[in-house]
């Protein structure tokens, strides 16, 4: 493998770019994400999820068979509370992922493998319409029909990081998704919809002090708005399986304070979700899904087997 001359540093960038946003912050499906537990419900859940496809730059780069392979293991806690007499739910994700990468810049094979910590996540939702904090004999009682809530997810600078490197499994910045979520019940059917938007703030220090570029860069990403729906069915309480899709648009980078409007996303990913309990306390969720319209980024499939145990109380 050759290196590349520093004249096709303003090249390589993109593939960097675009592999540790479309792998990091994947467009991810979450249905009943608003659906209301007890208050002091607490749940630990390990994800293992693999992406696995490629990265399309419609022809505004020479960059060629641009693709990631990626496995990530992710550790989730939640816990549902009572904020201002409604409920309330935080939620700490603890990614760890292993990747390799490939692309083919200016007739260059350019290969990398990262194992390391991903951006940890963290994530407050309110109900604002449909239900109050309730403890369980109450919520017992209570039978679903519109909720309205709102949420805001935070993901620090935090992930491995390395300056020197374009490929990173960081993206040492922060970025903020504030969202409203609303789910209606009718029957056995529920229907989810999601609007929202992530901003991120700039990386101060991106693919610096190496040999293609010794002194500093910044990256900027615009806002991203996104939609989101879901239609799931109830075989029996905690026995469902959903079918489900979303629509992204935005996200242009730049570079040194120079944006690309050519780098503007507009990507859709469809996919199907099911939750078996195992037991009372124990449940499995499997879920796959892949691109449906990719017109910049990346183009994944995806695979999670997910193991969730919950109960009352104390942490």
């Amino acid at each position: 493998m050759r290196l590349l001359s520093p004249g096709s540093f303003h090249v390589i960038v993109f593939l960097g770019v675009y592999l540790a946003a479309d792998v990091c912050y994947a467009q991810d499906l979450a249905p009943r994400a608003y659906v209301i537990t007890p208050t002091h419900s607490n749940a630990v859940t390990l994800t293992y999820s693999f992406f696995d496809g490629s990265i399309l730059f419609e022809g505004t780069a020479p960059i060629t068979g641009a693709s990631a392979r990626v496995h990530v293991a992710i550790f989730n806690y939640s816990r549902s509370l009572s904020l201002l007499g409604r409920t309330a739910n935080f939620t700490a994700s603890l990614p760890y992922g292993v990747g390799n990468f490939r692309g083919t810049v200016v007739g260059a094979e350019t290969l990398a493998y990262r194992s390391g910590f991903l951006p940890t996540t963290f994530r407050l939702s309110v109900n604002l319409i449909g239900g109050p904090a309730m403890n369980v004999t109450e919520f017992k009682e209570w039978q679903q029909k519109n909720i309205l809530g709102v949420s805001v997810r935070f993901v620090p600078r935090s992930g491995q990081y390395d300056p020197t490197k374009l490929v990173n499994l960081g993206t040492n910045r922060w970025a903020f998704k504030p969202e409203l979520g609303y789910s209606h019940r009718r029957g056995h059917w529920i229907i989810d919809g999601f609007i929202g938007a992530w901003f991120y703030t700039t990386n101060h220090e991106f693919f610096s002090h190496n040999q293609f570029s010794p002194g500093i860069n910044t990256q900027q990403q615009s806002p991203i708005a996104s939609f989101e729906g879901h239609l799931s069915y109830d075989f029996k309480p905690r026995l469902w399986v959903s079918l489900d899709g979303n629509y992204w648009f935005g996200g242009s980078t730049g570079l040194n304070g120079e944006q690309n409007p050519t780098t503007l996303q507009g990507n859709s990913r469809v996919g199907a979700t099911a939750s078996i309990p195992l037991s009372r306390q124990q449940s499995i969720k499997i879920s796959y899904s892949n691109g449906a319209y990719v017109r910049y980024g990346g183009n994944f499939q995806n695979v999670s087997f997910a193991w969730q145990y919950s109960w009352l109380g104390r942490p």
